[in-house]
């Protein structure tokens, strides 16, 4: 069975694309918290506000989005969040003739509703082309190019945020984004997309559709696993750069090399869970990797230096599965029952809603940090949302047979 059918395959390739836009946003934004930390005196509880702002919008605008994208269409959902991400990056210029950290609070907020946007949009039009059957699998294949996005994000944090840190050069990056992105919305503006399958019940009221949604319990706690794991990456990745210059001396260019590096592992591993879908159950994929990720979040903790750092560097590796897969198994099962199918598009949102824990479970980790006056004890976090992952994915092994998908 074919994972991406022919007559889909330009529409998976214009929608894939902007998995790698959101990827661009996200990794920038984590570069962010040590820039404004040296800036403006900041303590890692205050930095960890731009996680708040940034993932709390994903949160906030998730399910208006979804409204909108049942009541249109997918591809001016599309439209709509390229202007939304591309406003918020060309407000970093007046926050920084202000010198306002609440301004740049603003802007991230807006910049982060389109992402939001997008992701609701981008992920359950990915699944609807082609088999249900496989569909976690054409969703980590489009996943894949999300840390592409990541590393290019890197990139330009270093080399243009980082080498010379200050609000204009900030402002300027993001701002010069902000235009690429109006680039890329005419484009998509004019690009022939095909719509999903209209479905029956689609237009039932919303809360028909939120009652269906809670008693399917591999969706409802997919939601819970998906709040936690966000949280887990985001934390990791947000004091990666932090521990890298701690634990080796390094300064902020050096730190953020080891920080890409941990991006393009999570890249090529991406890849790699993605081929070995086509033998081993996603589930037990996603089992395997939560363990793995707990293991070595127990040893940034316990262990320092290099042991440390390459243990940090692995943990990007193992859980790379985890956002599509969780994703792909919870959305999934409500193709199972013709009578919430329909629920697919609100459903997303709730799975993009959970993106939340990026906001609430970062901040948490900063002040761990900052009250245990260790970066490295910060990472207990994480582990116990790794842990909370595994047990997801125990509980879809007792309740579900997943086969092998071909």
């Amino acid at each position: 069975m074919k994972v991406i059918e022919k007559k889909y395959l330009l529409p998976f390739i214009l929608v894939t694309s902007l998995f790698a836009l959101w990827g661009l946003a996200n990794n920038m934004t984590d570069t962010l918290l040590a820039a404004f930390k040296k800036i403006m005196q900041m303590s890692d509880t205050q930095t960890s506000f731009i996680q708040m702002a940034f993932y709390g919008a994903y949160f906030c605008v998730a399910l208006p989005a979804a409204l909108f994208i049942r009541k249109y269409s997918y591809k001016k959902g599309v439209v709509l969040g390229l202007l939304l991400y591309a406003a918020g990056a060309i407000l970093f210029l007046p926050a920084a003739s202000t010198a306002s950290y609440a301004f740049y609070l603003v802007a991230i907020y807006i910049m982060a509703s389109g992402c939001s946007v997008l992701e609701t949009t981008a992920n359950p039009y990915i699944m609807s082309m082609g088999s249900p059957e496989t569909a976690t699998r054409r969703l980590n294949i489009a996943q894949s190019f999300n840390p592409i996005g990541s590393i290019l994000g890197i990139l330009v944090s270093k080399y243009f945020i980082l080498q010379d840190i200050s609000l204009y050069s900030v402002s300027g990056t993001y701002a010069g984004l902000g235009v690429v992105l109006l680039a890329i919305m005419v484009v998509m503006l004019f690009a022939r997309m095909p719509e999903g399958k209209p479905i029956a019940n689609s237009q039932q009221p919303i809360a028909a559709t939120f009652k269906r949604l809670a008693k399917n319990k591999r969706y409802a706690w997919g939601v819970v696993a998906q709040f936690f794991y966000v949280g887990a990456q985001i934390g990791v990745w947000s004091f990666t750069i932090r521990l890298v210059m701690k634990e080796l001396g390094y300064v902020e260019t050096q730190a953020a090399t080891l920080y890409l590096i941990s991006i393009i592992g999570f890249c090529a591993s991406r890849f790699v869970y993605t081929w070995l879908m086509k033998y081993v159950a996603p589930v037990r994929l996603l089992a395997a990797g939560s363990v793995l990720s707990a293991v070595c979040a127990l040893v940034v903790v316990l262990a320092g230096g290099w042991v440390a750092v390459i243990a940090l560097v692995l943990i990007s590796a193992f859980m790379s599965l985890m956002f599509p897969t969780i994703y792909g198994i919870a959305l999934g099962s409500l193709n199972e029952n013709d009578n919430e199918k329909g629920d697919v598009k609100i459903g997303a949102s709730g799975l993009i809603m959970a993106i939340l824990g990026g906001a609430l479970i970062t901040p948490i980790q900063g002040m761990v940090s900052d009250a245990t006056g260790s970066i490295n004890v910060s990472y207990l976090v994480p582990f116990g949302c790794f842990v909370v992952v595994m047990m997801y994915a125990i509980m879809c092994l007792r309740k579900h047979s997943l086969t092998v998908n071909h």
